[in-house]
């Protein structure tokens, strides 16, 4: 089950958008994602229950009262980082794109009104793109311990020489020769 949040300040845009998301198998190619939705008119409250729960992905408005869909969504990557984020307006900014974008490192900007399909497939893309990123760090990180596992073996394994001086005292000879 995928966790998504949905932010926008419009009622109406956020019931049409859950109705949507719990009646139409969100797909990509051969994968279905099951979608469990919270919906949020206020992004404070929306960031606040960010840090309560986990998130796999955040879908904002761009223009709301208090604060945008890019300022929203930087702030969510600071505390959900590997949640996808996806942004959708009504207004054709090119630089509000390139904010997104850059600065709180969306997935993809889609345009208000929506495509029921062209919104599920970008909605399945990232969720999609969003498990292959986790599973590359996985698979990184254990190729990196398998790397570094038997050299640390073997340093372990020869460590460092302790020698006793006549007076009873260590001499430590870590293998160093200068």
């Amino acid at each position: 089950m995928s966790r998504i949040m949905i932010v926008d300040d419009e009622t109406g845009v956020l019931n049409a958008l859950r109705r949507l998301l719990l009646s139409v198998p969100c797909t990509y190619g051969r994968l279905t994602y099951a979608l469990e939705v919270e919906t949020f008119s206020d992004p404070v409250a929306a960031l606040a229950r960010a840090g309560e729960a986990p998130f796999d992905l955040f879908l904002s408005d761009y223009r709301m009262p208090g604060m945008n869909g890019v300022e929203f969504l930087a702030r969510a990557r600071e505390i959900q980082p590997d949640a996808a984020r996806l942004i959708i307006s009504g207004y054709a900014d090119l630089n509000a794109f390139a904010d997104a974008v850059n600065g709180a490192e969306i997935y993809r900007f889609l345009s208000k009104p929506w495509n029921d399909y062209v919104l599920l497939s970008a909605i399945a893309q990232a969720l999609n793109y969003r498990e292959l990123m986790l599973e590359n760090r996985q698979l990184a990180e254990k190729a990196c311990v398998q790397r570094v596992a038997p050299a640390a073996a073997e340093a372990a394994e020869a460590g460092p020489k302790v020698r006793w001086a006549a007076d009873g005292s260590a001499i430590v000879d870590a293998g160093d020769k200068d």
